[in-house]
């Protein structure tokens, strides 16, 4: 198990990539408060409260229509749609108990309605045209983050449980491509939908067909040690479509796969560190500069709602606090 010295440093505090982070914007300060320098509960509750009021949160909230939506739509190709703000907000940590959050909730929830009519203008049929909003619509991937959000915010998604368990494909993920008849998963789908029933089993939905389901998930991603096929094993550098590199970290992630995700996701799971991670974790650790911090090596095109200060080859907060946080809970074997 091959930790970085750095590593072991940086979250104390004082430590000065910790301050860095702490330098920030209150969605960061909180989760660093909590996770890396383990401040008291108070202190942190006390920060993560001001998501909702300054800086990335607040403007966020602010761009909220009247009609419960942003961008006028619940979702679209250029990462500002309610789908996509509300993914953000998720990232942001914020508070689904307080009087903001429960208030534009609402409005998404009694307002924002699914259509029939595709991003491009085609039509995709009537099974979803009308849905509310946390009724999702019928592509795994889109329902994934759809559910991740709803559940984080205190929201029925039932339905979307219901319809992403009986898409799950044999060899144990999932693929948008599925109805158009490929029979193998996607690692971009599998971490979709493995995020949003995690978020379901974390709000209290206990059900033993959802941790099924979510474990064997799980299990196609470790398989192929989050990285490689399991036929050849060779490293899988790009996704089908060629515009993923899985090796490189981005956020926001949006529906695309890399490996820093699907670790963090295990860490959120609280799966154990095991050797068929330890490739993954390498990798982590390779990409760590000699200041102790990491960049942000993609970004997808697309209109970002609210600028967040990060640009391609420039050393990231998101990366860096997800990156220490992942190699904490590495070593310590949690």
């Amino acid at each position: 198990m091959a930790i970085n010295p750095i590593q072991r440093r940086s979250s104390q505090p004082g430590n000065s990539v910790t301050q860095w982070l702490l330098d920030s914007d209150p969605s960061i300060r909180w989760q660093v408060m909590q996770d890396l320098v383990d401040a008291p509960a108070n202190e942190v509750l006390a920060e993560r409260a001001r998501v909702a009021t300054e800086g990335w949160g607040a403007r966020l909230l602010g761009l909220q229509r009247a009609d419960g939506s942003w961008a006028g739509t619940a979702f679209n190709q250029g990462w500002d749609s309610t789908m996509h703000v509300l993914s953000l907000l998720r990232h942001l940590g914020l508070d689904p108990a307080n009087n903001q959050t429960r208030h534009a909730l609402g409005l998404v929830r009694d307002h924002v309605r699914w259509k029939g009519w595709d991003w491009d203008g085609t039509w995709r049929g009537l099974e979803f045209d009308g849905n509310p909003f946390f009724a999702g619509e019928v592509e795994p991937c889109i329902n994934g983050q759809v559910g991740a959000s709803g559940a984080y915010f205190g929201q029925d998604i039932q339905r979307i449980i219901d319809r992403l368990l009986a898409e799950q494909l044999p060899d144990g993920g999932w693929n948008c491509e599925a109805a158009n008849g490929s029979t193998r998963s996607s690692f971009n789908t599998t971490i979709c939908v493995l995020e949003a029933l995690l978020e379901y089993e974390l709000a209290g939905g206990t059900h033993a067909a959802v941790t099924e389901a979510r474990l064997r998930g799980q299990e196609y991603l470790l398989e192929r040690r989050l990285f490689r096929r399991k036929s050849t094993g060779e490293v899988i550098e790009r996704d089908r479509d060629g515009d993923t590199v899985w090796t490189h970290f981005a956020f926001p992630t949006w529906w695309h796969y890399d490996v820093l995700r699907g670790l963090d996701y295990l860490r959120r799971a609280g799966v154990r560190s095991e050797v068929r991670l330890s490739e993954a974790i390498d990798l982590v650790n390779a990409k760590c500069d000699r200041d102790g911090r990491w960049v942000l090596e993609s970004r997808y095109p697309g209109e970002m709602p609210v600028e967040m200060d990060e640009a391609v080859g420039r050393p990231s907060r998101w990366i860096t606090l997800h990156a220490m946080r992942v190699l904490n809970w590495y070593s310590t074997g949690e």
